[in-house]
């Protein structure tokens, strides 16, 4: 069994990706399952196969505790790690090869919290990996590109797990400025042209500092395109996933 968590950003499409992914194995003729890790989603664009929500209760917490939304959430991210146990025997059961983890909508529920490596650890003790998507909208300012290059970073250092770099939502931008993004996480020099020309004043010298400490660390985020709209990237997205999981082969044979 392999375990790959989907995180990025609010907004940035996890659940999308994760349905679209997941139909796609299935068309694959792989076994896969679905895991909601997300307490506070309303509606899902997949039926998942394990749900948190059966659990944890964010509307519950909010009466019982009067609590806004916001704290409630906060409270229920930690109390999955009491439930941790039982939401592993429920995945354990399954049997399935592959299983892909929706993340909590706000990425630091999950990320930025004690709870979020404390679960990610415990959840099965099979091989695990991140997938990260940079929201293509998003990031095609330097800028912006900068400081998702530096969240990304920090949720590496968070999880110490392998971890894929995705650009979703890639059918909203024009080609040219999807291949530019793309650019930028292969090329220093290219994305510090780039800071040198868009940005002005302390946002250039932090952008350029910022990306010159994440390359001193040698890491390396080169995006992959990807559309869960149109399943642009899905194919390369599977390769790459079956090269960090299983050396290249298929999750079920």
């Amino acid at each position: 069994m392999y375990i790959v968590f989907i995180i990025g950003t609010a907004g940035s499409g996890k659940s999308l990706l994760t349905g679209t992914f997941g139909d796609w194995l299935k068309m694959s003729k792989q076994n896969v399952s679905i895991v909601n890790l997300d307490p506070g989603a309303v509606t899902l664009p997949y039926s998942p196969d394990v749900d948190v929500r059966n659990y944890v209760n964010v509307e519950n917490l909010m009466e019982e505790y009067r609590l806004g939304p916001n704290g409630a959430l906060v409270m229920a991210a930690d109390l999955i790690a009491d439930e941790i146990e039982k939401i592993t025997e429920e995945i354990e059961e399954l049997r399935s090869d592959i299983v892909l983890v929706d993340t909590s909508g706000q990425m630091e529920l999950f990320a930025f919290r004690a709870s979020g490596p404390y679960i990610a650890n415990e959840l099965t003790k099979e091989t695990k990996a991140i997938v990260y998507l940079f929201d293509s909208v998003f990031s095609v300012n330097p800028l912006n590109y900068v400081s998702n290059l530096f969240l990304s970073a920090a949720v590496y250092n968070r999880f110490l797990m392998p971890q894929l770099h995705l650009l979703s939502k890639c059918d909203l931008l024009p080609k040219q400025e999807v291949q530019k993004i793309t650019d930028w996480s292969t090329s220093q020099r290219a994305l510090e042209t780039s800071i040198e020309q868009k940005l002005e004043g302390t946002k250039r010298l932090l952008s350029i500092d910022m990306m010159h400490a994440i390359y001193r660390l040698g890491l390396n985020f080169r995006l992959l395109p990807v559309s869960a709209k149109t399943n642009e990237g899905i194919l390369n997205v599977n390769s790459a996933l079956e090269r960090i999981l299983t050396g290249g082969e298929k999750y079920t044979y």
